[in-house]
């Protein structure tokens, strides 16, 4: 069920209506659904969260959706409403608005996302990949404001990425692109159920860093902030995990640098405060690597804004799509 309550700021509701146009942002997450009223300034107006029907199936998860729209609509009213934009997980299909693949999630796999809200809705809406979402809104209010061009890697029980070029999302001809996650690092490394060997979220996910925890005995339980907690204390193995981790982060980098140039390349998710255990393997592999980075250093950093990323992401896909 979802809840609706009200950012505090410090102009009223109604202030802000009157000044500013709006846009209606949703992240769908696994297990978090949240929407918000988002104005052309980057405020917040208000926000709904609630948790993700992801087990009931795909038209439970739409009616959540719909329900979170709707009570912001009303809120706010459709004069100043400048569109909605939402973040789904897996493989989107751009042009049709279709969840070709979610990994976490089959029931979705081919399932007409945007066709089914927009009916319910009676109006057009914007999908779009929730990592590439992120990446967006930390150009937009985030670590990249101060750039056009940056990739976000989220990290978390798999690996998503964003690539931003020019200030705009690089989709690919079908949508696709960015799924930085299956770059491969160990040609002969962890098996992935996507079918490859040795991609990068088998080794540098949360995920990954808890198998590793277990795989060296730390524990037989080990979830990666067990043996984030093991490193602080000093455990010699569980800063062995995350100095793997940073390795295998640094080939994915390295590659990336070589093949875009770009003047910034962030981090964001669950592993971040590990930072000092797993950058320092992290950038000494990127200096071996990339000769690009070694002649022109450029920005390896944390990502800003954290989970609301692909919040304001999805929040400013209307904005941008008017301005095109």
């Amino acid at each position: 069920m979802l809840d609706f309550f009200i950012l505090a700021g410090g102009k009223s509701l109604l202030s802000c209506l009157r000044m500013e146009a709006y846009s209606i942002g949703v992240d769908l997450g696994g297990t978090n659904l949240r929407a918000a009223a988002v104005s052309r300034e980057g405020n917040v107006l208000e926000r709904v969260s609630g948790a993700t029907p992801i087990q009931a199936g795909p038209q439970a998860v739409v009616a959540d959706i719909v329900v979170a729209i709707e009570g912001l609509q009303r809120r706010f009213g459709d004069r100043n409403l400048g569109g909605i934009g939402i973040g789904v997980p897996g493989f989107i299909r751009i042009e049709t608005g279709v969840i070709a693949g979610w990994g976490n999630a089959p029931a979705f796999n081919n399932y007409p996302m945007r066709d089914e809200i927009e009916q319910r809705l009676g109006t057009k809406v914007i999908l779009e990949n929730d990592a590439n979402s992120a990446a967006l809104g930390e150009k937009w209010m985030g670590a990249g404001k101060d750039v056009d061009d940056l990739v976000l890697l989220t990290l978390g029980t798999g690996i998503g990425g964003g690539i931003i070029i020019g200030g705009r999302i690089l989709h690919g001809y079908l949508g696709m692109a960015g799924e930085l996650g299956h770059l491969t690092v160990s040609p002969n490394g962890n098996p992935c159920g996507c079918g490859n060997n040795g991609c990068l979220e088998k080794h540098a996910s949360a995920t990954a860093v808890g198998a590793m925890g277990r795989l060296v005995n730390l524990g037989p339980n080990m979830t990666s902030l067990d043996v984030y907690q093991l490193a602080v204390e000093g455990s010699e193995r569980a800063r062995a995990v995350f100095r793997t981790m940073g390795e295998a982060l640094g080939v994915a980098l390295a590659g990336l640098i070589n093949i875009f140039n770009f003047p910034l390349y962030l981090l964001s998710g669950g592993p971040l405060p590990a930072w000092e255990f797993f950058a320092p393997a992290m950038f000494e592999e990127v200096k071996k690597r990339s000769y690009t980075y070694r002649v022109a250093p450029t920005r390896i950093e944390p990502a800003k804004l954290g989970n609301e990323a692909g919040l304001y992401g999805a929040a400013h896909l209307p904005f941008q799509f008017a301005f095109q």
